[in-house]
């Protein structure tokens, strides 16, 4: 346990498109059933844990996590913790956009009429900006490529990092402090 504030991430529970690799940005997609019994899951995993706040995306698929999880009373939905917007690229995987568009990279190349890497970047600052003058332990639910881009930004790497970083659905991670308040840290990443 540290003595400075912990930020804990958690990614939203499966969904029909996480399961099947589409790109899933603005369409608002339930959990499966499965995702519902893993959200259920993390109540044990999450046991103990004491927040200011806890702060959720507005898709349903983490403000469902959130509920299962025990902590759906009192959340505050933050627009900035959406997913990625993925424009022409919503609905579809990787490999459809690949086999059109050979070498595309999502944190690298964005998406047509969508948001690149520094719109992501720049809604991440502005949720980092809160947790910072927040000071205190926070609970986030949302989605893994929005949490990729806040992770590599809470450490001041380029939004494109979060390329590096790679979350499973209903994974936990937190973000932290070494030393002090300027040296930021990922204290632990992709748990399940």
């Amino acid at each position: 346990m540290s003595a400075f504030p912990e930020i804990t991430l958690v990614r939203h529970g499966e969904t029909a498109w996480s399961l099947s690799g589409q790109h899933t940005g603005r369409s608002d997609i339930p959990l499966t059933e499965n995702g519902e019994a893993a959200a259920r899951a993390l109540v044990p995993r999450l046991a103990g844990l004491s927040v200011s706040a806890v702060w959720s995306s507005p898709s349903q698929r983490a403000r469902n996590t959130c509920a299962l999880a025990g902590f759906g009373e009192g959340a505050v939905i933050k627009p900035d913790l959406a997913e990625w917007d993925y424009g022409a690229y919503e609905g579809i995987t990787t490999k459809e956009i690949l086999s059109k568009h050979p070498g595309w990279q999502l944190f690298r190349d964005g998406c047509p009429d969508g948001e690149a890497a520094a719109d992501v970047g720049a809604r991440a600052d502005r949720i980092i900006a809160e947790l910072r003058k927040a000071n205190a332990p926070i609970l986030i639910f949302s989605s893994s490529h929005f949490l990729r881009v806040l992770g590599a930004r809470w450490l001041g790497l380029p939004p494109e990092d979060g390329s590096r970083f790679i979350l499973d659905t209903t994974s936990i991670s937190v973000l932290g402090y070494e030393h002090d308040l300027t040296e930021p840290v990922i204290r632990r990443w992709n748990q399940k």
